[in-house]
């Protein structure tokens, strides 16, 4: 019996060294996810901000390797099953991008852009000018918790 528990240890340990334990968890939870979807339920319509999120979010996992949790984000979302154009995607958001950007992700040229404060020497995207216009000043800076709690 201790023969035999040591063998799961070394293999969980193993397994969880190489990343494939996580792997395995992620798969057992999409399949799990896919069987207990209801298919019958229609989605409600994707507006065009959700699909560009989405697909902005979709592109950072597969780039990851996270295939499983883009497949679970595909069928929750009721996103399209083929990915939108890259180019397409970097069009609508009005992103110019040089050849370094077009290595990585959108989102990483976005999330660069903006921790930089627009400043860097454009080794990423070259993002549009972003007008926070649209959202309350006094949302600005505030947590989501914080955004979502009533004055």
């Amino acid at each position: 019996i201790l023969t035999d528990l040591f063998m799961v240890i070394v293999l969980t340990d193993t397994l969880e060294k190489r990343g494939a334990l996580g792997q395995i968890k992620a798969r057992i939870r999409a399949e799990v996810f896919n069987a207990l979807d209801d298919q019958s339920e229609p989605r409600p319509p994707l507006s065009h901000e959700n699909l560009l999120i989405n697909e902005l979010i979709r592109e950072y996992l597969e780039y990851n390797k996270y295939k499983y949790a883009a497949s679970v984000l595909t069928a929750e979302s009721g996103q399209p099953e083929m990915p939108l154009d890259r180019e397409f995607l970097a069009k609508e958001l009005n992103i110019v991008e040089d050849a370094n950007g077009k290595s990585v992700p959108l989102l990483y040229g976005i999330i660069s852009h903006f921790l930089h404060g627009g400043k860097e020497e454009s080794t990423q995207n070259t993002l549009p000018k972003v007008s926070l216009l649209n959202y309350p000043k006094q949302n600005l800076g505030k947590t989501t918790t914080e955004r979502n709690q009533k004055d």
